[in-house]
């Protein structure tokens, strides 16, 4: 569906930008500066209306948590400003199964303080909560979602970046080949996935698993090149847990997704970071998956295992959303400009378009060309926006843990104007 056609169409209800996969500070490889204050402002910049809280289980982030939010009756949480957040956590699920090891994660919903607060004695019976935002467990996902549905049958549970690698539901690494061979006789109790970076909504229709898809950014700091680089687009009318849930069980109401070019994620192509050496999945058959520089079995990639996994028949087109594919506008600035992401030329840029267009969303998705060529002089820069909108910008591929890397032709690049 074109981008202005699809806000053309949601004239109903108030669009919710949500990115429901966040990290707390305490959680491992995570900016140390992470804060719900930073949360926030970052996310308003953005343009995300809702954030999952992240680590709720944790018992320091927790107290921010309880100091900062206040609940409503709808069990939506709230900074003093009005921001708005959703009980959320993610736990690692470390266990053998089927003869082999398995390592998962999985997104958790709760409906409201008291259920967050069984959610983590419950975890709590199981290991340590303090040593990590997104602690270890060693038990099946099988009998996590029977155990967390006794509790209450609200809660949600959704295999995050459930294709990479290593701790994804699919994953090549110590994944599985379907939801039923995971989740065995409790397969019906899960409703969604999440896409993960490294692939997308067309690659994943190729299964044709019955299940919805949402996007977040598993986010492990605020800045807005990660926080919200992908997120959920809901049109429910009112904002409450219940109808998320709705939406996400339904996908009445989930209305599309914002997702990065999957080449752009760590785990899209085939390789070894370690080597330098990254193919396609044709390449890596051609290779009988064995790196040519050290011999040793190469690290398959979400796109492969895709292609490993895809069914004859592809999901129904009925059942299909849109999906928008879109580098963050951090990327964008800093491939036209040649300065890195974090450059102070590239925040110049990007605050300067802040300032006259409110959020980033706004520029990624919606302003035209003379209006944005109205603040920022630069052809390329423009153009590159509109060809990011449109999902043209080309990108080596990324591995192994390694992200990709937007590409831009030389002779457009000498076209730049600063």
């Amino acid at each position: 569906m074109d981008i202005q056609d699809f806000f053309n169409s949601s004239k109903d209800y108030k669009l919710f930008f949500a990115d429901l996969q966040i990290h707390s500070k305490y959680a491992r490889a995570t900016s140390k500066d992470i804060s719900i204050e930073n949360l926030e402002k970052y996310a308003r910049i953005k343009g995300l209306d809702l954030l999952g809280v992240g680590d709720f289980q944790h018992p320091l982030w927790r107290k921010e948590i309880n100091e900062k939010l206040k609940e409503d009756n709808k069990g939506i949480l709230r900074t003093k400003t009005g921001f708005q957040f959703l009980w959320q956590t993610e736990v690692s699920l470390m266990f053998s199964q089927g003869g082999k090891r398995r390592a998962i994660h999985l997104l958790i919903f709760a409906p409201n303080t008291n259920i967050a607060d069984k959610i983590t004695q419950y975890l709590g019976s199981k290991g340590r909560l303090d040593y990590d935002g997104r602690p270890i467990f060693g038990i099946t996902c099988r009998d996590l979602v029977r155990e967390l549905k006794v509790i209450d049958d609200k809660i949600e549970i959704i295999p995050a970046h459930a294709f990479t690698p290593w701790f994804g539901l699919y994953g090549s690494g110590s994944g599985f080949n379907s939801l039923k061979e995971c989740f065995l006789d409790q397969s019906d109790k899960i409703y969604a996935i999440e896409s993960g970076m490294s692939a997308d909504p067309e690659m994943i229709w190729k299964l044709n698993e019955d299940i919805n898809i949402v996007s977040f950014s598993d986010a492990h700091s605020f800045w807005p090149h990660r926080l919200g680089r992908e997120a959920t687009i809901f049109e429910i009318g009112e904002l409450s847990y219940d109808n998320i849930i709705k939406a996400i069980r339904t996908g009445e109401g989930l209305k599309a997704t914002i997702e990065t070019p999957p080449e752009y994620g760590k785990y899209h192509y085939d390789g070894h970071r370690k080597c330098d050496f990254s193919c396609s999945p044709d390449e890596t058959k051609k290779l009988q998956g064995i790196c040519p520089k050290c011999g040793e079995k190469l690290i398959l990639g979400v796109d492969y295992r895709i292609e490993e996994l895809k069914k004859e028949k592809e999901t129904p087109i009925e059942k299909r959303k849109p999906f928008f594919k879109l580098l963050p506008l951090h990327e964008v600035i800093s491939l036209a400009i040649g300065t890195s992401v974090n450059s102070k030329s590239t925040w110049k840029i990007y605050n300067e378009l802040i300032e006259n267009f409110d959020y980033e969303f706004n520029i990624l998705l919606k302003i035209n060309k003379s209006r944005l060529f109205s603040v920022i002089k630069n052809e390329l820069l423009i153009e590159l926006i509109m060809r990011n909108r449109e999902g043209k910008i080309n990108i080596k591929p990324g591995y192994d843990g390694t992200y990709g890397i937007p590409l831009i032709e030389i002779q457009e690049q000498q076209k730049k104007l600063f």
